[in-house]
């Protein structure tokens, strides 16, 4: 390689081509390639498809637990002990009303998440009705993550009017069996190329952290690349108590950085989301994500907590972001913007802690 490496990437991905095993590996390399110089390099695609614009979404975790899967990341699955609060599907008010308050956060789109394998016919004709009924009253985008579906099943989805079908491929084929025996990688990509077959766009993402190689991170976001998945949330493993994965490896906020540039650079105008455990593995370089992803969630994940919706929104402004919403971004922050509240302001103990 030449010390010209970064206007070389830039090259081969503007021609359309995907950057070489090597290459790839590069990126992820904190010992070789410059990060900052990375990051640039990512941003120069980040900017030519989504200039300064963030999309935030907001889960609605509308069934939790319950869950017959053994998926070791998963606080829902049959394998954790996680002392989660289990629930069948919420009532179509409370859907509503969540509907309703992700729009008013600001939110891009609204995600509605289900535990379980799959849904049955009934709920798949409930699903329909749902998504017409938000789509008629809020002008947000819908989301749905049900499970393993059919051609049919996402045909029929699309024709209601959902924006986006998601499903996770969370890992490579190869270490797929390492974290989940009761369905397989083919299971989960079948359900992708059903719903992109009717026209449906998808949505899938990865979880970094659990323990798969290098090799095998570049391999799912080639997968993600094949298939042309509008839109890719890179997860951070949050090892919550009582999940069989009980810690993330490897992830230093700078390699997590370089995770994010990848997943650009290989998917150059995808929707790149800056995910669950970004707060906790990003830590102070969590802002730098922005110039790689364009893409976070508002009020965390499913079963974890994320950062302060306050923390998020100032974060996306204070570098120079905004939001893609129909409520502006210091709209939103007003209620927040003020004086230093005096429970912040120092104590005289605190002034003076030797004082006798």
């Amino acid at each position: 390689m030449t010390k010209n490496i970064y206007q070389d990437i830039i090259e081969i991905v503007e021609n359309g081509s995907a950057l070489p095993l090597h290459t790839a590996l590069r990126i992820l390399d904190v010992s070789d390639l410059d990060t900052f110089e990375v990051l640039q390099t990512a941003y120069h695609f980040r900017r030519k498809y989504f200039g300064k614009t963030v999309t935030a979404h907001i889960l609605n975790n509308v069934q939790n637990g319950l869950c017959p899967e053994d998926c070791k990341y998963c606080a829902q699955s049959t394998s954790s002990k996680a002392p989660i609060e289990e629930y069948p599907m919420k009532s179509d008010q409370e859907i509503m009303e969540e509907a309703r308050a992700a729009y008013q956060n600001g939110a891009c789109r609204y995600c509605m998440v289900f535990s379980g394998t799959g849904p049955s016919q009934a709920r798949i004709d409930h699903l329909c009705r749902l998504v017409r009924e938000i789509k008629a009253l809020y002008p947000i985008e819908v989301c749905v993550s049900p499970g393993v579906v059919s051609r049919e099943q996402s045909r029929q989805l699309k024709e209601a009017g959902l924006d986006r079908l998601n499903h996770n491929l969370n890992t490579a084929p190869k270490h797929y069996g390492k974290i989940c025996t009761t369905h397989t990688f083919a299971d989960r990509l079948e359900t992708l190329r059903a719903a992109k077959e009717v026209g449906l766009a998808v949505c899938s993402g990865i979880i970094i952290g659990m323990g798969e190689a290098k090799e095998e991170l570049v391999d799912v976001a080639m997968k993600f690349r094949e298939i042309k998945a509008e839109s890719i949330p890179v997860n951070f493993l949050i090892p919550i108590p009582g999940i069989a994965l009980k810690e993330a490896h490897g992830l230093s906020p700078e390699y997590c950085l370089r995770v994010l540039c990848l997943f650009r650079l290989l998917n150059p105008s995808a929707e790149i989301r800056m995910a669950a455990g970004r707060e906790m593995h990003l830590k102070t370089l969590e802002p730098l994500g922005l110039y790689a992803a364009n893409s976070l969630f508002l009020q965390g994940y499913l079963n974890a907590k994320g950062g302060a919706d306050v923390r998020t929104l100032s974060m996306i402004r204070d570098m120079g972001f905004s939001i893609k919403s129909e409520i502006p971004l210091d709209t939103l922050l007003m209620p927040f913007d003020g004086s230093l509240p005096s429970d912040q302001i120092k104590t005289l103990k605190e002034l003076r802690p030797f004082q006798s």
